[in-house]
């Protein structure tokens, strides 16, 4: 079966090779997004570096403010660079149209901006979260409360116990802050 797979996938038998003119190639379009998120990467690592240093007597034993989002970029590009190596060598084949949930996911991004701006973060979190595993077809309420209160609580309480990182003031961070 799995020979069948890989003669399927490959066009011969293992270790065959297709010759270069039956071989699928990506469309162009395919690199755009693996693109512009090299470059957002490269562009926010650039301003990682323009942020000053913090005292040690500032931040204790927690990280510099530009370890963070340096460490999230290098991890972002390097998993981007396996997603082009990805479209290189098996070229993914016409696309389906998308799914309703996929839009209803995109706004609920959206939602979440508004939410977190003007509300709080961690209810912007709960909400969305909530909302967004409804769309996608659980039904099971208890999970889905389980998960939407679960990974907020988790979230602040890493940062702000073991990271020692402030979020900004909201409704639940100004009671929480005091």
């Amino acid at each position: 079966m799995a020979q069948d797979q890989h003669n399927e996938r490959t066009g011969g038998a293992l270790g065959d090779r297709r010759p270069d003119s039956d071989r699928r190639h990506a469309h162009p379009m395919e690199y755009i997004v693996p693109g512009v998120l090299l470059v957002f990467c490269a562009v926010v690592a650039y301003l990682c570096t323009t942020f000053d240093i913090a005292p040690p007597i500032v931040v204790g034993e927690a990280m510099q403010p530009r370890s963070f989002p340096l460490f999230l970029m290098v991890l972002i590009a390097i998993f981007t660079i396996v997603l082009i190596w990805q479209i290189i060598a098996d070229p993914p084949g016409p696309r389906e149209r998308q799914l309703p949930q996929t839009w209803v996911t995109i706004a609920l991004l959206g939602v979440f901006y508004v939410l977190a701006t003007y509300a709080d973060l961690f209810i912007a979190l709960a909400v969305v979260i909530c909302l967004m595993a409804f769309v996608w077809g659980e039904r099971r309420a208890w999970l889905i409360g389980l998960v939407s209160l679960a990974t907020p609580l988790s979230i602040f309480f890493f940062f702000d116990l073991v990271l020692k990182v402030r979020f900004p003031r909201g409704l639940l961070t100004n009671w929480y802050y005091g």
